[in-house]
């Protein structure tokens, strides 16, 4: 039977964004994942005519999946969040000292997530592959070796048997099953410590960040900390330094952002690995807000309990923000 590109096209077509989700949570990064599902494509297609189907097309899909995300990771650096490189800052006058150098993990745009079969089942497995993509746990998968990282994924969030991982990884059970034991034992020591979060468009979450925007909006640094948690995190990167506690990061705020009036923070509302997030415009010297930092937030019942402010501005784009605020 001879097998064509709009053939292929149309059976694969589907798996592309949970290809893309796996190759996020593999490589933390949206560039990187964008670049190995589109190898994994052109490696599926040369490879398309030998397909006999003694496994089903997803899987098949995703054992060239992990291969390319695996060869990706091999001699290159983990990605990271400044909490994961040292304690939080004690100064909050210091001066702060970007690192763009190091690997920062990326966030990724929830639109670029849409459509995949995973989340469209039921409500149990949506909310396992929502938890999933969130920026602690995709964090917290980094400080896994990656074929841990991929046995984990590939097991628990994607729901496969250790004998078909054991075929993608080319070993055996029993192997899987000694990695998947190891993983879980490592990522629990992480403590992610964000368990008890509000469901997304919850009466609560609504309030939170109401109250977030309308603080940060009228440049009112109490009001901001009022939404925080007590031990909430702020973290800048590619600025290494981060800081803890509510009255910590109120007082870093108030000393380092150049917002000197009401009306200087805009926020435009976007989503991120299933969280609420706001792109921040800043006005310059002529009274126009640009782009500053985009902002992903971890709510809880309790408050605010995580704000991750990406300086990357290029950001912006893959978010489908403009330069300048409207």
């Amino acid at each position: 039977m001879t097998r064509t590109l709009d053939d292929f096209d149309q059976l694969t077509r589907p798996y592309r964004p949970e290809l893309l989700a796996l190759s996020y949570r593999m490589l933390s990064s949206i560039h990187d994942a964008e670049d190995a599902v589109q190898e994994t494509y052109l490696r599926a297609w040369r490879s398309y005519g030998g397909f006999e189907g003694r496994s089903s097309l997803r899987t098949w899909l995703y054992r060239i999946a992990t291969t390319t995300c695996l060869r990706a990771l091999e001699n290159r650096a983990r990605r990271a969040l400044p909490t994961d490189l040292g304690g939080p800052g004690q100064e909050p006058a210091a001066a702060l000292v970007t690192r763009p150098e190091l690997p920062w993990l990326d966030p990724v745009p929830d639109t670029m997530l849409a459509g995949s079969a995973l989340e469209t089942g039921d409500p149990l497995s949506v909310v396992a592959h929502r938890d999933s993509v969130r920026l602690a746990y995709i964090a917290a998968l980094q400080l896994l070796p990656p074929r841990q990282r991929a046995v984990l994924v590939l097991r628990t969030v994607l729901a496969f048997s250790a004998a078909e991982v054991a075929e993608m990884l080319e070993t055996i059970p029993a192997s899987i099953n000694s990695l998947l034991q190891r993983a879980r034992a490592q990522l629990a020591q992480a403590q992610l410590g964000e368990d008890h979060l509000t469901e997304p468009d919850s009466p609560r979450q609504r309030e939170l960040l109401e109250r977030f925007v309308t603080a940060m909006r009228e440049n009112d640094i109490d009001g901001l900390v009022a939404t925080l948690t007590d031990d909430a995190r702020y973290e800048m990167p590619p600025f290494p330094a981060w800081f803890r506690g509510a009255q910590m990061i109120g007082q870093m705020i108030r000393i380092q952002s150049p917002a000197q009036h009401s009306g200087d923070h805009l926020l435009v509302p976007t989503a991120a690995n299933r969280q609420p997030a706001f792109g921040l415009y800043m006005p310059d010297e002529r009274g126009v807000h640009r782009a500053f930092n985009l902002q992903v937030l971890t709510v809880t019942p309790a408050g605010i309990s995580h704000v991750v402010a990406f300086f990357d501005l290029r950001l912006f784009a893959r978010f489908g923000l403009p330069d300048t605020a409207p």
